[in-house]
């Protein structure tokens, strides 16, 4: 396949949480790709800086890694500082983080609760309040919100992982409107069933399941991190530039 180039993104600002690794690690890659000035925050340490590395030997500039625990506020408030000192403020804002741990409705404490709200929206929000200024003195911007297909179908061992993605739409709805007349577009994408490294070691150990899940595409072909990251290279570029408050899914038609 040939990869699409987006010239205007090249020289560009964009911070990226949760970019260590599956999904986020494709954003890392693919921005740095076009030319990009990349910074992104994981908690993950080893894995952040073994990107740094493998980035930085097939692309012009390293990427800046920024270790961070997002359901610390202040400490994400920081990191995000640190990004806008080292390489200037935000064109582009991908919000990545997240963890899909599967949850008995029954057993589900206020703590457990609120830990996954915390790690899959309430970061969200936060680091989009610290960067929306950045965009308003530059005169613009992309905020992109990953969301997820499992508040749309209704996953039943996701309750409030879909919940904290369902709120990710309407928190991306209302920002749109409101930085919209700063020219900063806001939108999410929600990926469908994307077999990260991590996927595959913690729910689908078994070809079988994969491949039964896939038969309810519409397209059969797997749902690559890579598909995920070309939706979002076009909502960072000038080709969407009238294209805000919407929710893509990338997910070949799974039913």
């Amino acid at each position: 396949m040939t990869e699409t180039s987006y010239s205007g993104l090249a020289g560009k600002v964009v911070l990226i949480t949760g970019g260590a690794s599956g999904i986020g690690a494709a954003f890392v890659r693919a921005f740095a790709a076009q030319g990009t000035r990349v910074g992104f925050l994981d908690i993950d340490a080893e894995a952040g800086e073994a990107l740094v590395k493998e980035v930085a030997a097939t692309s012009d500039t390293a990427p800046l890694f920024v270790p961070c625990d997002l359901l610390d506020i202040d400490a994400l408030r920081a990191a995000i500082a640190t990004v806008h000192k080292s390489l200037g403020d935000a064109a582009v804002l991908v919000n990545n983080a997240a963890n899909d741990q599967r949850q008995v409705l029954a057993e589900v404490t206020p703590a457990e609760f609120d830990w996954m709200i915390g790690v899959n929206f309430k970061h969200v929000f936060f680091a989009a309040q610290a960067v929306v200024p950045q965009m308003q003195a530059r005169g613009g911007g992309s905020i992109i919100n990953m969301s997820s297909i499992a508040w749309m179908r209704g996953a039943p061992g996701l309750p409030a992982y879909a919940a904290a993605k369902a709120a990710i739409v309407g928190f991306t709805n209302s920002l749109a409107r409101l930085v919209g007349p700063d020219r900063i577009r806001v939108n999410a994408i929600a990926p469908g069933m994307v077999i990260t490294e991590r996927q595959r070691r913690l729910w689908y150990p078994d070809e079988k399941a994969i491949a039964e899940l896939r038969t309810r595409q519409m397209i059969p072909d797997a749902v690559t991190p890579e598909d995920i990251a070309r939706m979002a290279l076009f909502l960072a570029s000038d080709d969407s530039q009238r294209i805000t408050r919407q929710c893509f899914q990338v997910d070949a038609g799974l039913g």
